[in-house]
């Protein structure tokens, strides 16, 4: 055979081979060009819009910082990465709910599984993921599974103000406190990439909840409220519920921790009202030296209304409130009638939920009928039920010269609109001051008292209400007070629920032994931070210019 047929018989032999390469190649090249448009495909559209229509993710969009009212952070976003899955482009459903599951142990196998098989593009896997979760879901490299960035509200100082500030759900809406208002009262008022600006003192915050606790602790009390408030602004420094809860983990703490005490609850708050009643009768013309009867108890119908240590003579008004008299706050309460008590009550706000940004604001309970039993009782806080936030704002009217001012969560500029209106003459709230002074020197509040710090004010104790009366030994034990007593700059609220008398108190839980003595420790502690100049002279009692120095100490210890 020649050469040149035996080169003809190769080519005829090798052909069939090249055309198994050429088709071999173009198979190959039309997978991979499948694939290809399969990832642009992923890369380009949304994995939940069926119909192809272009997604682009430009961010989550971020909710604006919380801070107190010197900078410090309370609230804030950080990025953090979700895993989802679109069962479209999952391969094998139990191979990948497996591989998940090792990763997220938390995950319940089963109900992976069936998000995998759903029949949709688009199912969350697990939110709020870790950097090493991430890079080990991504180390994976299943089919269908992927991550998209979101954003976490995280709140640096934990519990400090969380009923102010409120938390978030899961899509970093705003759920309660300053975090809701947000969504809804103050959206049109927070400006773009401005954080928030509270009027809340950490510092003092952190005091206030600090002495609570103790308190509460102390007393076996099932909770407690303190409140601290500018009386010439009207911004609320600090305000502490407890218990309380920690936003970051919301479901860790029980669900009643996250109710508001110091707005949303509302209460029959007893003889601090009685600082409601003087003002008011000081304010018509009665003269501070007037006497009223209060030598028996009153008894009307099935009710009888007697004083918890009677005097057994007539008191002055100033003796009324000195030494917290039923009988004689309920006859200066005829002596104003029921009109004239209801309209002053209204004018302090007493009469509807407090005007502030907060959701959590409790309505007052009122009588439906205000008859003659009801002007008496609410005399001296029964028969009315107010939230805490109520009776402080109301206070301050009478500490700051007789302006209503309704409190606020946030800070307040030089010069702002206070929405301030007169409720009493600036007289009266010169005799209210010195008559609360009176109640810290020789009355019921001598425990409430500050070295260096002049406390005036006016204890509490309330039986709490159940069904068909009250629970004598359910007591809600205050003190409202003013700080310094002869020219108030705060106001201060302190409320102790459920509190039990201990072996040093010898048994009583009353707001003289419990909420006074802690509003003492709080002023000692806050008025150095807060700018208050201590007392060089005897204005708290004898030889107070020895001792200015243990009341500076006193804050520098705590």
């Amino acid at each position: 055979m020649t050469d040149d047929a035996r080169a003809r018989r190769k080519a005829e032999q090798s052909d069939p081979v090249r055309g198994r390469v050429i088709f071999c190649a173009a198979a190959f090249a039309m997978i991979f060009g499948v694939l290809a448009l399969r990832m642009a495909q992923i890369a380009l559209f949304s994995p939940d819009s069926g119909g192809g229509v272009a997604f682009v993710e430009t961010g989550p969009v971020g909710r604006p910082d919380i801070v107190d009212r010197n900078g410090v952070l309370l609230a804030t976003d950080l990025q953090v990465a979700s895993v989802y899955a679109d069962p479209r482009d999952v391969w094998d459903p139990e191979e990948t709910a497996s591989a998940l599951v090792s990763v997220f142990p938390e995950l319940d196998e089963e109900a992976v599984l069936a998000k995998l098989k759903a029949k949709t593009g688009f199912v969350w896997i697990k939110r709020d993921i870790t950097p090493r979760q991430h890079a080990a879901v991504h180390d994976l490299g299943l089919p269908g599974i992927g991550f998209r960035q979101e954003l976490k509200r995280v709140y640096p100082n934990g519990r400090a103000a969380a009923h102010v500030v409120g938390f978030v759900d899961v899509d970093n809406k705003g759920l309660a406190g300053i975090e809701r208002a947000i969504d809804t009262t103050l959206a049109d008022k927070v400006a773009h990439g401005e954080p928030v600006r509270l009027s809340i003192d950490l510092r003092v915050q952190h005091v206030v909840e600090d002495e609570l606790a103790q308190t509460i602790q102390t007393f076996s009390a099932i909770g407690g409220t303190g409140v601290v408030i500018d009386v010439k602004t009207g911004e609320v420094i600090a305000m502490v519920s407890a218990p309380d809860f920690d936003p970051n983990h919301v479901n860790a703490d029980p669900a009643e921790n996250r109710f508001n005490r110091a707005t949303l609850g509302v209460y029959e708050m007893g003889s601090t009202f009685k600082s409601f009643n003087t003002a008011m009768a000081l304010d018509a013309g009665i003269s501070s030296k007037d006497y009223f009867d209060a030598r028996a108890p009153i008894r009307i119908g099935r009710f009888s209304i007697r004083d918890y240590h009677p005097m057994g003579r007539a008191l002055t008004v100033e003796e009324i409130f000195e030494h917290s008299s039923n009988v004689g706050s309920a006859h200066m309460a005829q002596k104003m009638g029921i009109e004239k008590q209801r309209a002053f009550l209204a004018s302090l706000g007493q009469l509807e939920p407090v005007v502030m940004e907060l959701p959590e604001r409790g309505a007052p309970l009122s009588p439906k009928n205000w008859g003659e039993v009801e002007l008496m009782t609410i005399s001296f806080g029964h028969g009315i039920a107010v939230s805490p936030m109520h009776v402080v704002a109301g206070v301050t009217a009478m500490a700051n010269g007789g302006m209503y001012i309704p409190p606020t969560i946030l800070k307040r500029d030089a010069g702002a609109d206070l929405h301030a209106h007169r409720v009493l003459k600036p007289e009266t709230s010169t005799e209210m001051n010195r008559l609360f002074r009176l109640v810290v020197e020789r009355g019921t509040a001598r425990k409430a008292d500050v070295p260096g710090y002049p406390v005036g004010g006016k204890t509490g104790t309330a039986e709490k209400s159940k069904a068909g009366g009250y629970a004598r030994k359910a007591l809600l034990s205050s003190f409202i007070g003013v700080f310094p007593a002869d020219a108030p700059q705060y106001a201060i609220l302190v409320i102790i629920d459920e509190p039990k008398g201990t072996k040093e108190t010898a048994g009583y839980a009353t707001g003289g032994w419990t909420a006074a003595p802690a509003t003492s420790r709080i002023v000692a502690r806050i008025a150095p931070m807060l700018g208050v100049e201590p007392r060089l002279g005897p204005n708290n009692e004898p030889g107070i210019a020895d001792r200015e120095g243990e009341a500076i100490q006193m804050a520098q210890d705590h």
